[in-house]
């Protein structure tokens, strides 16, 4: 999550340093000020970056501009919307459920985007695409894929 910016999320079936240190490497620019906690995992994704982490066994939460509540928030909303509205989600499409949570939640009012942008902007997501009833990915035919 870029402060003031938009929420990237990745479906990583192995949570460890090294996966997320290279979606980290591709994602963040060089040069960039990581905030991250204390946890070993972010900890090593973060490494070839400036970061500056706070201490949650410690009861830091905050540190002046350094604290972590943002992209908690977001997981928060995230693993609300699951269990709350889906219930359960299938590996297999995981990555369309973060892609769906990261649009919305890099689209909300709270950043300034109402109704009217977020529609268009969601509308642009599908353009040149296709609904078909084509096999998916994960083989289970009959269900609707976008290509």
């Amino acid at each position: 999550m870029e402060r003031g910016g938009d929420v990237r999320a990745y479906h990583v079936p192995t949570v460890n340093g090294v996966n997320l240190a290279a979606i980290v490497d591709k994602q963040v620019a060089r040069g960039s000020l990581i905030y991250s906690d204390e946890n070993h995992t972010t900890r090593h994704a973060a490494s070839a970056f400036r970061s500056e982490r706070v201490n949650h066994k410690d009861g830091e939460y905050v540190r002046g501009s350094v604290y972590t509540n943002t992209i908690e928030g977001f997981f928060a909303i995230l693993k609300r919307g699951v269990v709350g509205t889906y219930h359960s989600v299938s590996e297999a499409h995981l990555q369309r459920y973060l892609n769906e949570f990261s649009f919305r939640y890099s689209n909300r009012s709270a950043v300034g985007v109402e109704d009217i942008e977020r529609a268009d902007r969601a509308l642009l997501g599908v353009k040149g695409k296709r609904l078909t009833y084509a096999t998916p990915r994960n083989g289970r035919p009959g269900a609707a894929s976008l290509i």
